[in-house]
Formats: C-alpha cells, structure tokens, sequence
C-alpha cells in the first residue's frame, strides 16, 4: 500500500515506480541485457552511425557510464565501435548482427514490461503519464544545460 504521507512526493514516486521496473525487467528477462542496454540498442537501431557523447546525452547518462556500458555491450559483440578518422576524439557506434538479433529478442519482453507497469492504466492516461514524465525530464535537462 502507498503511503499517504509520502504519495505526495514525485521524487518518492518516481523511485518506486523505477524500483517496479528494475523488478519487472529482472523477472521477465533471464539475460544479461539491462533496461539501460535496451535503450542502448534501440536507439543505435534508429540512429545508425551515431557518437558515442550524443548517444549518452539521449540516455542521459554520464561520460563514463556510457562508456562503462559500451564497452560491455562491445565485449558481447552487440555494437561495434570505431574512431572518427575526421575527430580521433570521437567514437561512431553501430550495431552489430548481434545486437540487431538481441533488440529484436528484447523487444517483445520490453512490450510485456511496460505492459505490466502500466497495464492498470487506460490508453489516455497512460499517454498522460508518458506526456507528464516528458515534460518533467524535459524542464530538468533544460535547466542542468543552462546552469552547466
């Protein structure tokens, strides 16, 4: 049961509802490829031939986690990277036979964990809570980017 003292509070909220995730991805998946892998994969799939900088600004993640999670996932033959010969500093990305075959094996199981989080919702509100989280990461990016 949600405690009524804390239901108040987005911040709480939304670490639960992460928390219900992790679980849910961990359950329905039996591999090695995390939520954040997927997402590495499903974006390298629409964006071919991307950074390795512009795929962590579109996962929000870190330098060194993304490089931390491309240097897994390049160890398991999902992605291959190689040097920009125009910019040495810079590491173009793209999947492998590997890893298309892996995110064509995660997608169904990604279907049936959002499934299950979101699955009590109806369409709209499920588009609400879709369009209510985007603005909230939206505003923070902004406002991360203007102070840094």
């Amino acid at each position: 049961m949600l405690s009524p003292e804390l239901a108040r509070y987005t911040g709480y909220l939304v670490r639960r509802a992460q928390q219900l995730h992790a679980a849910l991805w961990q359950q329905e998946l039996l591999t090695e490829s995390t939520s954040v892998q997927f997402g590495v994969l499903s974006l390298l799939a629409s964006n071919p031939g991307i950074d390795q900088r512009s795929l962590g600004a579109l996962l929000q993640l870190d330098r060194s986690t993304v490089a931390d999670v491309v240097l897994r996932m390049e160890r398991r033959g999902l992605i291959a990277r190689v040097r920009d010969e125009g910019d040495r500093r810079r590491n173009i990305l793209s999947l492998t036979e590997q890893g298309s075959e892996e995110l064509a094996t995660l997608l169904p199981h990604a279907e049936r964990v959002n499934e299950a989080l979101v699955g009590g919702l109806d369409e709209r509100d499920r588009a609400e809570l879709n369009r209510l989280l985007g603005i909230l990461l939206d505003t923070q990016t902004a406002r991360s980017l203007s102070a840094g």
